[in-house]
């Protein structure tokens, strides 16, 4: 029990699955969250991790109570984390002209928004108590600026940006601390469905690798890659009637089916 503890959200692919295995390699234990348990199941067996240094709770970020039964578990059987990581997340194009696009509106935000919230709930009074952990949220440069297609993911990944800033400040003197990722373009399951240009484009482990040192080093906030991070202040400064001109024209998230 003398390794540190991780918790990660969204572990059954993407940004999660990537810091788990990096966390994993840097001699951390890993507690695991996923709706699909099988697929992280399969996934540890894969990559031959220690099933001493690994436990999945199969839970949805959307659902507190079942979400807090499996931190409950977490706790009795892992002991309280170090590190809690929301990195749960969704991306769906939506088209609010549509009636049928709005639960999917919902679903975003319930799930990026409420389930950061929700993910980080059960491990704040115990930290405080303690008097140390951290809690991090992954947001997204598309919290920046909005755009055509994306709104409500941008709504959402601007919404994790706000809450963890006022959670940072609630937080401030605990010994907890609150940093808020902010990820460019990174190779996943969600982006390989974009049709259009992703400038600055990040294998997935090189992501969780920058992130990791970011985590570690207790930043409040931090853009990965960097040079997104100029590309999103210049977005920020651009006056509307140019904003809206350049990215008019540019291609959409895809809707759900059906």
């Amino acid at each position: 029990m003398t390794q540190r503890l991780v918790f990660i959200t969204g572990a059954s692919s993407g940004i999660g699955q990537a810091l788990a295995l990096h966390y994993y390699r840097a001699g951390w234990r890993l507690a695991l969250q996923a709706r699909r348990v099988e697929v992280v199941q399969a996934w540890a067996q894969e990559q031959q991790l220690d099933p001493a240094r690994w436990a999945v709770y199969g839970a949805d970020v959307v659902d507190a109570e079942g979400f807090q039964r499996a931190a409950l578990d977490c706790l009795a059987r892992q002991g309280l984390p170090d590190t809690v990581i929301a990195s749960a997340g969704v991306s769906i194009g939506v088209d609010t002209a549509l009636a049928e696009d709005l639960p999917v509106f919902k679903q975003v935000l319930d799930t990026n928004v409420y389930g950061t919230a929700v993910s980080f709930q059960p491990f704040i009074e115990p930290m405080r108590q303690r008097g140390s952990g951290r809690l991090v949220g992954v947001a997204s440069v598309a919290a920046i600026r909005g755009l055509a297609g994306h709104g409500a993911y941008c709504a959402s990944k601007a919404g994790v940006v706000s809450y963890c800033e006022a959670l940072r400040i609630e937080c401030r003197g605990s010994g907890v601390q609150v940093v808020t990722l902010v990820p460019g373009y990174v190779d996943t399951p969600l982006t390989r469905v974009n049709s259009y240009a992703m400038p600055f484009l990040m294998p997935a482990d090189a992501f969780a690798a920058k992130a990791f040192a970011a985590i570690e080093a207790g930043v409040s906030y931090r853009v990965i890659p960097w040079q997104m991070g100029v590309v999103a202040k210049l977005m920020r400064v651009l006056p509307n009637f140019l904003f809206d001109k350049l990215l008019s024209g540019r291609g959409r998230k895809p809707r759900a089916e059906g």
